[in-house]
């Protein structure tokens, strides 16, 4: 077996550890094999990779698109530390608005699915470089913004003052939000 798959509390939410092969070169993992990962029930497809680079203190999120361009993501730190959060914003979901993170370090390797009818996040806590693997491609018109720190959600983030983009700073309240999933 190439990699280890964790359910975690939000049902479709999956963390993906790999196999690490390691000796006193350094180390090396199979990041994804389409072959192991229909074994396993995952969705398989992706059409687009994106890599973000978020100096220490910056929040990204929470972010998503709308159907009928609706992502799933493959998400992982290649380099630094982020905690990485998710939402469950699937309106007929048990956990719909309920939370979940993790922290994501290149010394950890870990990956996480972020299926459709979730919001995702992070918090860069040093410099940090970010990869996902989408299953649909970037669409700015069904681009949508929870806000990060939204009471409501109650999401223990550990920063009071993020570096935001001007998009995330006037994300919607989740009392306010209408799903789409």
């Amino acid at each position: 077996m190439t990699l280890i798959v964790e359910h975690t509390p939000l049902e479709g939410l999956v963390l993906v550890r790999p196999k690490i092969y390691a000796d006193h070169r350094g180390h090396f993992y199979e990041s994804f094999n389409e072959s192991t990962w229909q074994k396993e029930g995952l969705p398989s497809h992706f059409v687009q990779e994106n890599r973000s680079f978020s100096v220490k203190n910056t929040v990204r999120g929470l972010h998503f698109q709308v159907p009928p361009h609706g992502q799933g993501k493959l998400v992982q730190v290649l380099h630094g530390r982020a905690l990485d959060v998710v939402v469950d914003i699937r309106k007929n979901s048990p956990s719909f608005g309920k939370s979940y993170s993790i922290l994501l370090s290149h010394e950890e390797i870990v990956q996480m699915y972020v299926p459709l009818g979730f919001a995702h996040g992070f918090y860069a806590i040093e410099d940090t470089i970010f990869n996902y693997k989408c299953t649909s491609f970037y669409e700015p018109s069904a681009e949508r913004s929870i806000q990060w720190n939204d009471p409501d959600l109650n999401i223990e983030w550990g920063i009071e003052h993020p570096i935001l983009s001007p998009k995330d700073f006037k994300g919607i309240n989740f009392n306010d939000f209408i799903s789409p999933f």
